[in-house]
């Protein structure tokens, strides 16, 4: 089994940031939105864009990522990659600036087996060198010189030219063929 350099996301793929956000946006708005009603839709189809916009203004208020809930399956997946391969969480959380802190201390209580050394909080993952990234934003795996996975969120049902995950199980399925590929 080939020993891979893995480079995984945090918002919508290890956290669930986009459950956060609907619920924010029925507080402020009144909607009932739920993750299923945007299968096949664009974000922006179900969404006016002056309400996201307030709700993604919450994103920079302090809190904002202290407490999101981590996606099924995550821990248990993310700690069998660790310890067969060389797993690096990386966030473009400068976009955020009390993300960072909030980012860190929440990755010491759900992932604590994540050494600090393996945690890359960056402006832009262009920078980033690994053989697999698992990312939810085109942005981010456009210019990825290795794998990249698209993981299934809500904000990205209408883009292709990916190989989509939907899960950390079928994430895990996909790691283990492409290390056992020579």
């Amino acid at each position: 089994m080939k020993k891979l350099r893995i480079a995984i996301d945090m918002d919508d793929v290890m956290a669930n940031t986009s459950k956060k956000l609907l619920q924010l946006h029925q507080t402020l708005f009144g909607s009932n939105w739920q993750p299923e009603d945007f299968k096949g839709l664009g974000f922006q189809e179900l969404i006016k864009v002056e309400e996201y916009q307030v709700v993604r203004d919450k994103i920079f208020d302090v809190g904002f990522f202290a407490d999101l809930e981590v996606l099924p399956n995550a821990v248990e997946v993310i700690s069998y990659l660790h310890e067969h391969h060389e797993v690096f969480i990386v966030s473009a959380a400068m976009e955020f600036p009390n993300s960072l802190s909030e980012k860190q201390t929440w990755l010491g209580i759900h992932f604590p087996f994540i050494h600090w050394k393996n945690i890359v909080f960056c402006g832009d993952k262009s920078i980033i060198t690994a053989d697999v990234l698992i990312d939810d934003h085109e942005k981010n795996l456009v210019t990825f010189q290795g794998i990249p996975l698209l993981f299934d969120a809500i904000h990205n049902q209408t883009l292709g030219g990916y190989q989509r995950v939907h899960t950390w199980l079928e994430v895990k399925a996909v790691i283990d063929d492409l290390a056992h590929e020579s």
